[in-house]
């Protein structure tokens, strides 16, 4: 197997547009590519082209009646249809909805193609990662579920075992909902608690359904959790409950909306605990299954000032060069930014913040409200894996 690692995008990814004013922009994805580029990292990586989705692998996980829907909703995006999700003030209508959301569907089971099949041992696209979509229903900005097609078409063609974790700021909810009754996926998610945070679920009393018990691992956490607190209930149950599954392959996303400068959220990490974790994770995929590990992006709407630096960070994980924190952001970025946007963008790619955490080996603590939320995860759904809670 190749050591290569790809990312799969071309221009036509920033088609998916919801339009002027809504938080999720295209420009997020473009500055993060630019980013990336004038940092050396796209030399690094192989980038292909992302193909269209065609209507028989959207089929795989979405119903024949909703891509109907998404196609009309394209051809008259005046016209709401919220029966199916669409048009609603989440999840805008606009021209040509359908090419563009196959289109980043096709990406990232392009990046799973290329994983499974060997070409490359870890593959992105940061325009996916939409993860609210339901099997008929658009939901939180998302249309299609691309996580879901690309997991489902591992599935399809022969891998026994997915492992899927969700570190953005909002609950996983649609690819847990179409793997809910699953064993063969895992499907993991840190995110603000359902209490105070869209979508309102993801308890960790979700743990999967008949048949398929443990196969959902939920852990909500409180508003204001930092990068500590995240990184310590990270490592108190995703190392812990990857490596009891036994995954063929690592399905991640990304969404860096968990960042303190988010305006849609309201946990409190920086750019240092985020990178911390997508280093964790990548060295997960390789303790667990070969390296074979499939990111994609996610939420974040802090466009200028987060969005780039995170996934420019990840991208550097993903072709196997992180970049310092301390590392200065190209001028010619910063220029670029301030004359297209008027923003003075950071000048380095760090928050000048420590990763550090208390691993839950130092202790429990009952008081505080994110270890009772760690401790109700362990409890619940350490033992449908074999796991012992308390250890």
């Amino acid at each position: 197997m190749s050591g290569e690692a790809m990312l799969v995008f071309d221009e036509g990814l920033t088609a998916y547009d919801f339009g002027h004013g809504h938080p999720m922009s295209p420009i997020r994805v473009d500055l993060t590519v630019r980013l990336a580029r004038a940092l050396g990292v796209l030399d690094l990586l192989k980038v292909v082209p992302a193909p269209v989705a065609d209507d028989a692998l959207l089929r795989t996980v979405h119903t024949a009646d909703y891509i109907a829907a998404v196609k009309r909703a394209g051809e008259h995006p005046d016209e709401p249809d919220l029966k199916h999700g669409l048009g609603t003030d989440d999840t805008y209508c606009f021209p040509q909805m359908h090419e563009a959301s196959a289109h980043v569907v096709g990406a990232s089971v392009e990046a799973a193609r290329a994983v499974w099949e060997g070409d490359v041992l870890h593959a992105a696209n940061i325009s996916g990662g939409l993860h609210h979509a339901m099997p008929a229903m658009a939901s939180g900005f998302c249309v299609y579920n691309d996580p879901a097609v690309a997991i489902q078409w591992l599935l399809d063609h022969g891998a026994e075992r997915v492992a899927y974790v969700d570190v953005d700021v909002h609950h996983g909810d649609g690819v847990q909902a179409v793997f809910y009754d699953d064993p063969r996926v895992l499907t993991i998610s840190l995110h603000e608690s359902p209490t105070t945070l869209f979508p309102g679920t993801g308890t960790s009393g979700e743990t999967g359904g008949p048949g398929a018990e443990g196969s959902a691992v939920n852990v909500p956490l409180p508003p204001g959790t930092g990068d500590a607190g995240w990184l310590r209930a990270f490592h108190a149950v995703v190392p812990d409950v990857v490596k009891a599954f036994r995954p063929s392959v690592l399905v991640t996303q990304h969404g860096c909306d968990s960042h303190v400068e988010d305006p849609l959220a309201h946990l409190t990490l920086t750019i240092d605990g985020q990178r911390a974790a997508y280093q964790a994770l990548h060295d997960l995929a390789h303790e667990v299954c070969d390296g074979k590990w499939i990111a994609t992006g996610g939420g974040g709407y802090a466009i200028i000032d987060v969005v780039p630096r995170a996934w420019t960070h990840l991208l550097a994980i993903v072709a196997g060069r992180p970049i310092e924190p301390s590392a200065a952001v190209p001028e010619a970025w910063r220029e670029d930014v301030r004359i297209r946007y008027g923003r003075i963008a950071p000048s380095r790619m760090t928050d000048g913040r420590d990763a550090a955490y208390a691993d839950w080996s130092t202790g429990y603590n009952p008081d505080t409200w994110l270890d009772r939320s760690i401790k109700a995860t362990r409890d619940i759904s350490f033992p449908l894996l074999g796991l012992d809670p308390s250890y």
